[in-house]
């Protein structure tokens, strides 16, 4: 059952990556709100796994103007495709790793308080390593293994800052996965 119903809504931004919409909004009680809603496409996180232990990226994030590690991960805009060939295509570009075997693990909400946008967990292994596929907007980015120590001390000691790479890192703890 609905516990907020959208009564007008309108665009306020648009563009290849994201809709901005604010929503005239009424609760079962009668009050009214606004919402502002960001809707974007789900994205893929892989947490690919070797003897030589978890691959993380690090990369420049604009937003924030620093460099971070996380997990790969993203989408493809405006393209529908598979939620593993995504995860398998993100995998190679980002890192240049090829899984042998990848296994969905879950889905998470990035943020929705305000976005529409999840994102679907894999865990990758048997990996053969080739030559990245980076696109233009992943210069400068760094591919490597760490060991799930050091990735908990990174985690702990806020080195990594990624609420999706915490989470997933901690879905497949808890789901005895690493």
């Amino acid at each position: 059952m609905k516990e907020i119903y959208r009564v007008k809504s309108e665009v306020v931004y648009r563009n290849r990556w994201m809709t901005v919409r604010e929503d005239e909004i009424v609760r079962a009680d009668g009050s009214v709100g606004l919402y502002g809603v960001i809707e974007k496409e789900d994205f893929a996180v892989i947490v690919a796994v070797s003897q030589d232990g978890v691959y993380l990226v690090e990369q420049y994030r604009y937003p924030v103007e620093q460099r971070f590690w996380e997990l790969p991960q993203g989408s493809w805009e405006g393209n529908t495709i598979d939620a593993v060939d995504l995860a398998r295509a993100e995998l190679r570009e980002e890192t240049g790793l090829i899984a042998g075997n990848i296994q969905h693990v879950g889905h998470l909400f990035l943020a929705y308080g305000f976005c529409t946008q999840g994102y679907n967990i894999f865990l990758a292994t048997e990996l053969t390593q080739l030559d990245p596929q980076r696109e233009p907007e992943e210069q400068g980015l760094v591919a490597r293994a760490f060991s799930l120590a050091e990735i908990e001390s990174m985690i702990a000691d806020g080195e990594i800052k990624d609420a999706t790479t915490v989470a997933a890192f901690g879905l497949l703890r808890v789901k005895r996965l690493l």
